[in-house]
């Protein structure tokens, strides 16, 4: 693994038994003691994520507002100041180049906080529709650690060490200066468990110290180091996509479930014209959520009904909170509907199932 990409906390992860394996082509954990025992802390207590390797690109300058609402398919007309909106962006056919979260400090000021395999892509992209926008890029990516504490005591423990009140904190916002301990971050709070949770944007510098600070607070609360084996599984059961499974730019934010989050009637933006016409003319395909009783099903398996192939498999697992094996899959859209029964064909076999809300995971409040 000497040819890929570590973040700051490499040794750490190391140090505490790691299971390290290359995502995206970073040196990432994808487990400590368990996927299941760090999806568990999650949805009882608390887990610790670097997800250092996302990448964050600043857009400042005059016409920022406008230049961002070019790239993206959601609004950002009605966004405040220190709120946080979640958005596909789109090229020219509709296929998502890659969704990402959009921090707004102030009219002139954002940042795009993308994904990792995508953020070469994404920087081209951003760079490349540039046209006339009097806008300055900055790719922060390399300067910006990343540390995700989620779950239900993750307000309890952050707010050990923080010097403001967390409860103000409302979701989809962020803070853009706390003092942590003598550490400089910016803290919002979005989450991709499916569970109450914060992100902590620091110095490379400072996120040992920091991810040492919060192990040590949340020990009493049961919080676990978590890699990207749980991730995946506390994300799925909350029905959140991932990018190349559930959406990618061969899937448009129609078919992949994200209609909300196209704001078609906001003014001209980058694919609108593709999204319009598919909308006009009808979805030939939709993600849906999928309920076996027997069988795992997992990512590219067939999905067929009566015999006849009608779409694969996104993502699927044993669920670890419901015991039920589940699924995500994009589907013709005759099929589309809940109790509509199918079957998945997985290694050979023929297994029966029906569509549900892929909603699978509702936290306890």
């Amino acid at each position: 693994m000497e040819d890929i990409k570590k973040t700051p906390l490499y040794k750490v992860h190391k140090d505490l038994g790691g299971k390290i394996i290359d995502f995206s082509g970073w040196a990432l954990p994808v487990q400590y003691g368990g996927i299941i025992s760090e999806h568990q802390a999650v949805r009882n207590f608390a887990g610790l994520f670097d997800v250092s390797h996302m990448g964050e690109i600043e857009i400042s300058g005059k016409d920022a507002g406008g230049f961002v609402q070019e790239l993206i398919t959601n609004d950002i007309s009605n966004l405040k100041d220190h709120q946080i909106l979640y958005t596909p962006m789109c090229n020219e056919n509709g296929g998502i180049i890659d969704d990402l979260l959009v921090y707004k400090f102030k009219e002139s000021h954002y940042l795009l906080v993308v994904n990792a395999a995508n953020i070469d892509k994404d920087w081209k992209w951003i760079i490349n529709n540039k046209k006339g926008y009097n806008v300055y890029l900055d790719d922060r990516s390399n300067e910006i650690s990343l540390i995700a504490l989620q779950g239900p005591k993750a307000e309890a423990i952050l707010g050990k060490l923080v010097d403001i009140d967390l409860s103000k904190l409302r979701f989809f916002y962020f803070e853009p200066q706390v003092n942590i301990q003598g550490i400089n971050a910016l803290v919002s709070r979005t989450g991709y468990t499916g569970e109450d949770g914060f992100e902590i944007y620091c110095s490379n510098e400072d996120v040992e110290k920091l991810w040492d600070l919060l192990l040590n607070a949340g020990r009493e609360f049961g919080l676990q180091p978590a890699g990207l084996g749980a991730r995946d599984t506390l994300r799925f059961e909350a029905g959140l996509p991932l990018y190349g499974n559930e959406i990618g730019e061969d899937i448009s934010p129609l078919e992949g479930g994200l209609s909300y989050f196209v704001k078609l009637d906001k003014g001209d933006f980058i694919g609108r014209d593709a999204l319009e016409k598919q909308r006009e003319e009808g979805l030939k395909r939709k993600l849906v959520g999928i309920e076996l009783e027997k069988g795992i099903p997992r990512q590219a398996y067939r999905v067929l009904r009566e015999g006849r192939p009608v779409g694969e498999i996104t993502t699927g697992y044993r669920s670890p909170s419901l015991n039920t094996n589940i699924a995500m899959a994009l589907i013709e859209t005759d099929h589309a509907i809940q109790g509509q029964e199918i079957q998945v064909e997985i290694r050979e076999k023929v297994f029966p199932g029906r569509v549900v809300s892929k909603n699978f995971y509702k936290r306890k409040r």
